[in-house]
């Protein structure tokens, strides 16, 4: 994964799409969403659409999102939120993972297992801890590892119960909007 210093000038340019790719703690690639379209870009924030995308998984399959999403990253947040645009409301996925970086390449970040899955009424669940204690295991995740999940996690169920960010109520409403203009 690029270096922070290398690209802390750079940043993705609104309105042209870019891919995005999680990476694991050991360097290997996970997964990686083609075309996210750029809403908003600078070096602290990223917001970006996409609507029924290609995603690559590392072990070769391939699938394509079943609705419109808006995508929140932030260059000091050890999280990400993808705000899925559903029939009965937004549902969103908070993937917990390093903050982002971006190069010419793509928007990557390392994910580090652990997800926050939201319903519309703003109730969750914390998934997948089971794999993050697998993944802690074999690739030898350090302590402040733990402590960045365990501050964000708590940083995120605030942020979710506080409407703050991409849980308020308008934030996915306008940025879908903008979205369906560039389009």
């Amino acid at each position: 994964m690029a270096e922070r210093n290398e690209i802390a000038a750079s940043f993705p340019e609104t309105g042209k799409p870019i891919q995005v790719q999680s990476y694991k703690h050991n360097g290997s690639l996970h997964r990686v969403w083609e075309e996210t379209l750029i809403l908003k870009g600078t070096s602290r924030e990223v917001i970006g659409g996409n609507d029924r995308i290609l995603v690559h998984e590392s072990d070769g399959r391939v699938w394509r999102t079943r609705e419109p999403a808006i995508c929140y990253f932030h260059a000091e947040k050890w999280f990400n939120v993808i705000g899925m645009i559903r029939s009965d409301g937004v549902h969103y996925y908070c993937n917990l993972g390093t903050p982002f970086v971006y190069d010419s390449e793509a928007l990557k970040y390392i994910d580090y297992d652990l997800d926050i899955k939201v319903f519309p009424d703003m109730t969750y669940n914390l998934l997948d801890e089971d794999e993050y204690a697998q993944h802690k295991k074999e690739m030898n995740y350090p302590a402040q590892i733990d402590e960045k999940m365990e501050t964000s996690i708590r940083e995120l169920q605030n942020w979710i119960c506080q409407r703050k960010g991409p849980f308020n109520s308008h934030f996915i409403e306008q940025w879908y909007e903008r979205f369906l203009f560039f389009r």
